[in-house]
């Protein structure tokens, strides 16, 4: 994520504009910059790499003025985290600025057409295509308004802009296409913002754009319009009552939105976690003679991934119990460790399972996220995972984060066993610290189209989603996803499975999901392949969520998501997210109640 700030106000507003990229910063934490201008319309620009109260003393932001003005919080997604790549970007000629969200998919073909015209680019940003896009369009047109909006029709992907120009002086254009973005209404002035907390501390009053709309905002009035045809839109200014909660939802429409966004920050913190309760939690698991992972629901499928990565990477096979089941099935005793996994802490089943291997002198453990909690207070060994509040019923950033630190458990548990070198743990630690910027470059290029497929085949009542080896309890947690948020029914099993009985549901009412291995996972590769191939032969709709190959043949699949090359290690985690996405579309396609899906709760606690 990254943060938009914009104030137009009579005086000086270079205090104020520092204060909003203050709050944003939670946003975007890798650099940031202002641009302000005066009344003479000369606009100045100051950015440099680092979080804003040092950028600030380091460029003197708070000694620039004018009356209006721009700023940002970047974290990187195109470009390198460089003063050169940092918000905001002017054109050539230092007419037109801009700050941007978002990643714009057909920059590069835009680029090579501006570059053709004589275009100089400064930055490796898709950004600063846009804002030499917006000068071309004026060059033909002479006026900024169908400037602004011919450049803005022009743009393939997902985009929040604000942009400020001496051709107009006194007015911040601004835009949105799947990334948030808002007005503030104030008695002397109005703002522009990715979230309330760009303005929270100067209004209550705020104008939500919509996608496919931009704003002219003036100190005194503000005009919404459709990008696409250019009309008024009539909307009323809403009277935030102003709450944690609310101001919490940070533009986004959902909190699961919200919080699925927030994903690659919640994966750094899982690997900021302290070492030592790493080890201890693997010298745990390795120290007793029967090892148990129990959770319910999302935890259950975040515990099955564990196994296959305890298996695969340190050559032990826990025993993985849904928590409801576990005082009828596990055979507990002073030479076991069950670890427990639970975003409250308080889930009942869990507690339950926890209770019954305490009675019989079980060792306990648990991977949770609420410090303080009943299970925080109750087992041998903890790791509190720090992924922040999740508001949503549905469990995101949580469950990624748990997953995360259970590959993390493996991987220290297999060079206690010497099943694999420290040499080979550390690569696989390497892979790990590169998938907060899959995650991001997934969220900002893929979600346009995920979206898309997921409007298109909203009218599915019935899907199978299908995994094998790691992939597999993918498919069990999104097929859960799917059914939670959307209320469609969804079904995850191992694509082996699949010609042992449930082929024969094969129609055209039942849509198939088949999560792709990597191509270097050779066998697994070509086993899902030939599931995939046999609902084909059937007539069958096959969505493959896959990853780049070297192979020239078309795959079996009637659509696909095709994610980059990604090591193995990582590959499951990363189709998470895109079954994360895939619900949340389905599911706001069909008008369901995002946060609160009925009948659900976030922490299960009575039996």
């Amino acid at each position: 994520m990254c943060g938009i700030a914009g104030i137009v106000a009579h005086e000086d507003i270079t205090a104020k504009l520092v204060d909003s990229i203050r709050n944003l910063e939670y946003r975007g934490y890798d650099s940031c910059g202002v641009a302000l201008m005066n009344g003479s319309g000369v606009i100045s620009v100051s950015k440099n790499v680092g979080a804003v109260d040092e950028v600030s003393e380091k460029e003197n932001f708070l000694k620039m003025s004018g009356n209006i003005g721009i700023a940002h919080t970047r974290w990187a997604t195109h470009g390198n985290v460089t003063k050169a790549n940092s918000h905001p970007h002017s054109s050539g000629n230092k007419a037109f600025t801009i700050t941007h969200n978002g990643i714009v998919s057909n920059h590069d073909n835009l680029r090579t057409e501006l570059g053709k015209k004589g275009y100089k680019f400064k930055s490796g940003t898709d950004t600063e295509v846009i804002v030499h896009l917006i000068d071309d369009q004026f060059k033909k047109l002479g006026s900024v308004e169908s400037a602004f909006v011919n450049a803005m029709r022009k743009l393939e992907g997902t985009y929040a802009i604000a942009m400020i120009t001496a051709h107009d002086k006194g007015k911040i254009y601004c835009s949105r296409m799947e990334s948030p973005l808002l007005l503030g209404v104030g008695s002397d002035a109005n703002y522009v913002g990715s979230d309330f907390n760009a303005f929270i501390n100067y209004t209550k009053s705020a104008v939500f754009l919509e996608d496919g709309e931009y704003a002219i905002v003036t100190h005194e009035n503000h005009v919404v319009k459709k990008i696409a045809t250019g009309k008024t839109v009539e909307r009323d200014v809403q009277e935030l009552q102003w709450d944690l909660e609310m101001a919490q939802k940070g533009g986004f429409p959902h909190y699961m939105l919200k919080e699925i966004y927030e994903q690659p920050q919640i994966v750094h913190r899982a690997l900021d976690i302290d070492g030592a309760e790493i080890r201890e939690m693997a010298k745990a698991a390795i120290n007793q003679k029967n090892f148990f992972i129990t959770g319910v629901g999302t935890t259950f499928y975040v515990a099955q991934i564990g196994q296959y990565y305890f298996s695969n990477y340190a050559g032990i096979t826990p025993m993985v119990i849904s928590s409801d089941e576990f005082r009828f099935l596990a055979q507990v005793d002073s030479k076991s460790l069950v670890l427990a996994i639970s975003q409250s802490g308080e889930t009942y089943d869990t507690l339950s399972a926890l209770r019954h291997a305490k009675a019989r002198k079980a060792k306990t453990a648990a991977i949770i996220n609420v410090m303080g909690s009943s299970m925080a207070r109750m087992v041998d060994h903890l790791v509190l995972q720090g992924s922040g509040p999740e508001i949503c019923v549905i469990s995101t950033k949580a469950a990624l984060a748990q997953m995360i630190v259970l590959a993390r458990i493996a991987l220290e548990a297999g060079v206690m066993r010497k099943h694999i070198t420290a040499k080979e743990a550390k690569t696989k630690e390497k892979e790990l610290r590169k998938l907060p910027n899959a995650i991001d470059k997934l969220l900002n290029e893929q979600s346009a189209f995920i979206h898309a497929i997921a409007k298109k085949q909203s009218n599915i009542r019935h899907w199978l989603f299908l995994g094998r080896g790691r992939y597999y309890p993918v498919a069990r947690e999104s097929a859960l996803k799917m059914k939670e948020v959307s209320y469609v029914h969804a079904e995850g099993m191992p694509s082996g499975f699949l010609k042992h009985g449930t082929i024969a549901l094969i129609d055209d009412d039942l849509n198939s999901v088949v999560f792709t291995p990597t191509e270097d996972e050779k066998d697994l590769f070509k086993l899902t392949l030939s599931s995939a191939e046999e609902i084909r032969a059937r007539n069958g709709y096959v969505l493959g969520i896959r990853f780049k190959t070297k192979l020239k043949q078309k795959l079996p699949f009637s659509d696909e998501i095709v994610l980059p090359k990604t090591p193995s290690f990582i590959a499951p985690f990363l189709q998470v997210v895109v079954a994360h996405l895939l619900s949340y579309f389905t599911a706001t396609t069909l008008k369901r109640n995002i946060d609160r899906p009925r009948a659900l709760a976030k922490s299960v606690t009575v039996e």
